[in-house]
């Protein structure tokens, strides 16, 4: 399997499942209502807050992809909109999940030649490292948020 295949497999798991820690965003969020979302538990990052932070990297680092500046910054990253009803969080997750295919997408045609190259700047590291860091990023996350998740239904 081509290295751009495989990564994008390994992106896709990480959001849609099929990969072997058995846990995923799409699944992880669900059954979640938009006022368990919004609940800070103790002093932790909300799910919303969670969710919102995973979704921030992926939407800066696929307008990249699409041609586009890179635009996002870390200390915005967690600075979500207010969530009030069912149809505002379930639009974010959805938006987060559908830029998130929408890069997996183009990850997988990404040119092996340029895998290893440049993203962006050289303070940012590589193609490679982006990829790899987001999948990492957003395991790392998703195991909070399945605690939270846990907690907030016990």
């Amino acid at each position: 399997m081509q290295l751009s295949k495989s990564l994008a497999s390994h992106f896709r798991g990480v959001f849609f499942g099929g990969n072997w820690t058995s846990s995923n965003l799409k699944t992880q969020l669900e059954n979640i209502s938009w006022e368990e979302a919004n609940l800070q538990v103790k002093n932790t990052n909300s799910i919303l807050a969670l969710t919102y932070h995973i979704g921030y990297y992926i939407s800066g680092v696929l307008k990249v992809f699409e041609g586009q500046p890179l635009v996002i910054r870390d200390k915005f990253s967690y600075d979500h909109p207010k969530i009030s009803s069912a149809q505002e969080w379930e639009s974010m997750c959805q938006t987060i999940l559908d830029n998130a295919e929408a890069l997996a997408t183009h990850i997988e045609v990404l040119p092996e030649a340029r895998i290893h190259s440049t993203f962006v700047d050289d303070k940012y590291g590589s193609y490679y490292d982006n990829i790899t860091g987001i999948i990492e990023h957003t395991h790392y996350h998703l195991g909070q948020i399945a605690i939270l998740k846990k907690w907030l239904k016990s």
